[in-house]
C-alpha cells in the first residue's frame, strides 16, 4: 500500500545548502558592541544575552552572526548578544553540562529534534506561541507541526532544506544509464534505478567507465544515516515511523521490500555494502570516482568536493516505485528560548528571534547564512543574482518532494545507534532481512517512551 500523504511545503523557490556529513564548527566568540561602548550592566539597564548555535551551514563560524547582532543593536542598542558556536560532535554534551550548571544559554539556534525534541520535553523552553501569532501565517503546516509539542510553540524557525542523492553524471551517461533518469525533476523510479545501477555495473565490467562499484551502502557507523533511510523509505513509498509517531517501522512489508531489494542488488553487484564506511566515506569514493553515485548529497557536499569531481556530480530525488519521492527535511532550522525565570531577557531573547526570523532584509541574510530556504513563503527567491544560482539551482528543486519530519520520534538517538549495525547485518552477512528489520524495530521501539 501506497502510505504516502504530500506534505504541501509553501517554501520559496531557492537554494538549499545540506550540513556536510562530518561537519565542525569553530569555538570562538562573537559579542555585539554594547551600547556607548559599555559591557552591560544594571546601571545601563542593559541586558546581555548568550545565544549557542549549533554549526549549521556559515553559522559554524561565530563572525556570520556579527552584521546579524549589529543590525538588531541599531534599534535595541540596550541588548548585548553574545554567540557561542557549538558542534554535533560535542555540543549536545557541553550543553548538558551548562544546563546542569546553571549556565546554560538564553537562545538556542538549531532545529526540532532538540529543540522540541529534547528540551521542550523537559520542561526548559519558554512558550513562543506568541512569535507565530505575529508573523506566522506563511509558515508550512509541515515546519510548523515540528516547532510545536502538545499545541505549544518552543521553536520559531528561519529555514528549511531537503537532502538528496546524486549520480556521475558523465558515467552514466557512457553506461547508457540516463534513459533511466528524468533529467527535468531529477527524479527516476525504482524499476529504473535498478535498470541504471545494472547498467552501470555492466558498463564498469566492460572497461566503458572507470569506477569499482556502481554504488555504496554504507553501514559503518550513523554519519549520514539520512541517506540510507530515505533510500529504504522512497523505494517502496513507505514512512520510518506511523503516521502518529508511536513505532519505528523499517519491519514492515514495503521497508523489507526494499530493504530485501538493495540486499539483492548487492548480492548481483548493482551495488556493494561497506561495513567500514560511513557517509564521509561514501563522499569520498563519490568524489574519487570509485562509486558512480552517492546517497547523502546536499550543496554543502558539492562545495566541499567541488575541487576534487573531475565529473558533474548531478544532484537526483531517491527513487521511488512511482517516481513521487519524499525527501528528509534538513531542518527546519530556528530558534529556542530558554526559561531561565528571568523575565527581561526571556522578552529580549524574544525581540531579538522574531527580528532576525521575520524582518525580511536581516532575515534574507540569515538564511543565506545557513544557505537553506526561507520558511516564509512571500519572501521569493533569495538567492536570485548570486554569482552560483545556477549551480544552486537543482538543489532548489528538491524543495517540491519535501516530506514530513520524524525526527521528534522518541528514542530518536537510540534508535540511530541500531540502524546501521541491522543493514550491515543484511547487506555484509546475508541475514534474513525480516528477521533483521524486526530486532531492529524491537530495539528502536523499546526506547520510544
Amino acid at each position: 500500500m501506497n502510505m504516502k500523504k504530500p506534505l504541501a511545503l509553501l517554501l520559496a523557490a531557492g537554494m538549499t545548502l545540506g550540513l556536510a556529513a562530518c561537519g565542525n564548527g569553530s569555538q570562538g566568540n562573537s559579542e555585539s558592541p554594547a551600547p556607548g561602548g559599555e559591557t552591560g550592566g544594571s546601571s545601563t539597564g542593559a541586558v546581555e544575552l548568550n545565544l549557542w548555535s549549533f554549526n549549521v551551514g556559515g553559522f559554524a563560524e561565530a563572525s556570520n552572526w556579527e552584521p546579524i547582532i549589529a543590525a538588531f543593536n541599531e534599534q535595541n542598542p540596550d541588548i548585548k548578544i553574545t554567540v557561542t558556536p557549538i558542534n554535533y560532535q560535542d555540543g549536545d554534551q557541553k550543553l548538558t553540562s551548562a544546563i546542569t550548571a546553571g549556565t546554560g544559554p538564553d537562545i538556542i539556534f538549531e532545529g526540532p529534534e532538540r529543540i522540541v525534541g529534547n528540551y521542550a520535553r523537559e520542561g526548559l523552553m519558554v512558550d513562543l506561541s506568541d512569535l507565530w501569532e505575529t508573523g506566522g501565517s506563511d509558515i508550512a503546516e509541515g515546519i510548523s507541526s515540528v516547532s510545536q509539542l502538545d499545541g505549544t510553540y518552543y521553536m520559531y524557525p528561519l529555514s528549511v532544506a531537503a537532502h538528496c542523492m546524486a549520480i556521475n553524471y558523465e558515467a552514466f551517461e557512457a553506461a547508457g544509464a540516463l534513459q533511466y533518469i528524468d533529467e527535468e525533476t531529477r527524479t527516476w523510479t525504482t524499476d529504473n534505478f535498478v535498470k541504471a545501477m545494472e547498467a552501470v555495473r555492466d558498463a564498469a565490467a566492460a572497461g566503458t567507465i572507470n569506477i569499482n562499484t556502481p554504488g555504496i551502502i554504507y553501514c559503518g557507523a550513523q554519519g549520514g544515516d539520512q541517506g540510507t533511510r530515505a533510500l529504504v523509505n522512497n523505494l517502496y513509498s513507505d514512512y520510518f515511523v506511523n503516521e502518529d509517531g508511536t513505532a519505528y517501522t523499517a519491519n514492515s512489508e514495503n521497508n523489507v521490500k526494499a530493504l530485501k531489494l538493495l540486499q539483492d542488488m548487492v548480492n548481483n553487484g548493482s551495488m556493494s555494502a561497506n561495513a567500514s564506511f560511513a557517509a564521509a566515506d561514501e563522499l569520498q569514493a563519490f568524489a574519487n570516482q570509485t562509486c558512480a553515485v552517492s546517497f547523502c548529497w546536499n550543496y554543502a557536499n558539492y562545495t566541499q568536493y567541488a575541487a576534487q569531481t573531475q565529473f558533474t556530480p548531478f544532484a537526483m530525488a531517491f527513487p521511488s516505485d512511482d517516481g513521487k519521492p519524499e525527501l528528509e527535511m534538513a531542518g527546519p532550522y530556528g530558534f529556542g528560548v530558554f526559561n531561565n525565570k528571568d523575565e527581561a531577557k526571556i522578552e529580549a531573547a524574544k525581540k531579538f528571534v522574531q527580528f532576525v526570523c521575520d524582518d525580511q532584509t536581516v532575515g534574507v541574510e540569515a538564511v543565506k547564512a545557513t544557505g537553506f530556504f526561507p520558511v516564509h513563503s512571500d519572501w521569493g527567491d533569495v538567492y536570485t543574482g548570486d554569482a552560483d544560482a545556477e549551480t544552486r539551482a537543482p538543489f532548489a528543486l528538491m524543495s517540491d518532494y519535501l516530506g514530513r519530519y520524524y525526527n521528534l520520534t522518541g528514542g530518536w538517538t537510540e534508535q540511530r545507534g541500531y540502524w546501521w549495525p541491522m543493514l550491515t547485518e543484511i547487506m555484509t552477512t546475508g541475514a534474513d532481512v525480516q528477521t533483521a528489520a524486526d530486532k531492529y524495530a524491537a530495539q528502536a521501539n523499546a526506547n520510544i517512551g
